[in-house]
């Protein structure tokens, strides 16, 4: 077998009829067809596909009127909500490339975002505690915008905009630190729509925890559009109870959480007997979920759990179905989407037989056109054939269910054995005593490396011991692989994007 691609029954046809060459024209179609159907939910207010059209066309005028014009770079410093949406439609309404900064972004990342992409204005929440903008792009503040979105006037006509002008920028630190730019063209976005597969079915209500900023949103408003979905801006500070009422009262039918929100779900009163028979399915991400988690999940809550596998650079690439068994939830990141290509190869780009673990490829039209002003980077990435590099490292099931192993980059070498921190990391989250888990490499006298796994427990009075996790962890998998040390931390170091931070806990390994 050469690749693995999706399979299985043709795919539910979204609600929105028509084809469209940008984003800008689907929003004008969605305002058409479904009118004052909600298309936000974010806290007291609530905006319908028509008002959003209106607005966006209101926000372009005032965009050009301060001289945003096709081509530009527009950056968002505001937090997730309707004056972000309404902004993002606008930019692109203008044939302007929209690029958004995650607000918990510091002063350094935030310069170093800026100066990559060298937006031509930049729209900021001056009330929301932000780092300051450097001189050079013009500034509006979001009271600007907020005044704009009914007051402002209506562009004579829009520039053409057709299915290859850039459209947005999401931005990733990868694991260098540096700011890489996935842009995507109009025609990319549209591609989520294709690959959406179980996450995505007619007039959808979505619990949304990500920020705008994420791939997870900028990516995926098409797919918003098609699909006539309402999005509902969950609340800040997360807390169970909050979440569990406005998965009742707003009638949500996909719900994205962590294992531990999850678990914390469950933790509530009066949540057994599956209290939302509206939810349509469940996402588990950033971490894995016991099968443990999965069943109590599915039987108490009622609500399936599915694993998506994406990332900055391909917003689709995987996912697990809901009738996966909890094992297959656990261990694997599913099938590809459908209209994705996968792969995995060796090191001369050999592709390898389903059970050897090489590098992971992918390929598709949702994949990102490039890094923004970054030729090299992109040339690293994108090979001449299309294949995006992930930088993962992963296996095929004979199931043809994908199971990554973890990232080439976080690999450590142990005696001169390989070891993949992400595998043990699975085994380590199964003890019952491990709450959160990860594991990296540290510097080591005569065998080069050691693993040293930070733990934060599921009971903060009984921490596991290094010995417990070494025998736990080489009943499944080969001694070399079981951790050298363990370090018992509160909670586990993230990133501004609420993924582990591993730079950090490789300074910890090293110093602590």
């Amino acid at each position: 077998m050469t690749e693995h691609t999706a399979s299985g029954q043709p795919p539910v046809l979204p609600p929105l009829r028509g084809r469209f060459s940008s984003l800008g024209d689907a929003l004008a179609a969605a305002a058409r067809q479904f009118g004052a159907r909600e298309a936000y939910v974010d806290g007291g207010e609530r905006i319908g596909f028509d008002a959003w059209h209106q607005q966006a066309d209101s926000v372009a005028a005032e965009f050009a009127a301060w001289g945003l014009r096709r081509g530009d770079v527009l950056a968002l410093m505001l937090p997730s909500g309707i004056a972000y949406a309404v902004a993002y439609a606008a930019a692109v309404r203008l044939g302007a490339v929209v690029t958004g900064l995650n607000t918990r972004l510091g002063p350094h990342e935030t310069l170093a975002v800026l100066d990559r992409c060298r937006p031509a204005l930049v729209v900021r929440d001056e009330n929301a505690g932000l780092p300051e903008v450097p001189a050079g792009p013009r500034l509006m503040t979001r009271a600007t915008l907020e005044s704009a979105r009914y007051t402002g006037g209506r562009p004579r006509a829009f520039e053409r905009v057709g299915p290859e002008d850039p459209a947005v920028i999401i931005w990733s630190s990868g694991t260098t630190g540096t700011p890489k730019g996935a842009w995507y063209d109009h025609r990319g976005l549209e591609a989520a729509v294709h690959t959406a597969g179980v996450m995505s079915a007619p007039f959808d209500r979505k619990l949304v925890a990500t920020p705008f900023a994420h791939a997870g949103y900028m990516a995926k408003v098409w797919d918003q559009l098609a699909w006539g979905t309402t999005l509902v801006v969950g609340g800040a500070p997360w807390r169970a109870a909050e979440m569990a009422r406005t998965i009742a009262e707003e009638r949500i039918t996909v719900v994205g959480g962590v294992p531990t929100q999850w678990a914390k779900l469950l933790e509530l009163p009066d949540t057994g007997g599956a209290p939302w028979p509206h939810v349509r399915v469940g996402i588990s991400a950033t971490a894995p979920a016991p099968p443990e988690l999965v069943r109590r999940v599915r039987d108490l809550l009622g609500v399936p759990l599915v694993v998506r596998y994406a990332m900055t650079e391909s917003p689709s690439i995987s996912g697990t179905d809901p009738q996966d068994s909890p094992e297959t939830q656990f261990r694997t990141v599913g099938r590809p989407q459908q209209g994705v290509e996968v792969r995995v190869v060796d090191g001369a780009e050999r592709t390898l037989p389903e059970g050897e673990t090489g590098a992971v490829r992918v390929r598709g039209a949702g994949v990102m056109r490039g890094y923004w002003r970054d030729p090299d980077r992109t040339r690293s990435a994108l090979d001449v054939d299309g294949w995006l590099h992930t930088g993962d490292v992963g296996r095929f099931t004979p199931e043809g269910t994908l199971v990554l192993t973890g990232r080439s980059s976080d690999l450590y070498i142990r005696g001169g054995y390989n070891v993949h921190p992400l595998e043990v990391e699975n085994v380590l989250s199964e003890h019952p005593l491990v709450g959160r888990v990860a594991v990296v490499g540290a510097p080591a006298p005569v065998i080069g490396e050691i693993g040293v796994a930070f733990v934060v427990p599921a009971d903060a009075d009984r921490p596991p011991s290094l010995e417990a996790l070494r025998e736990f962890t080489r009943a499944h998998l080969a001694d070399y692989k079981a951790p050298d040390r363990v370090v018992v931390l509160a909670a586990l170091p993230l990133t501004p994007m609420l993924k582990v931070d591993r730079r950090a806990l490789r300074v910890l390994a090293t110093t602590g």
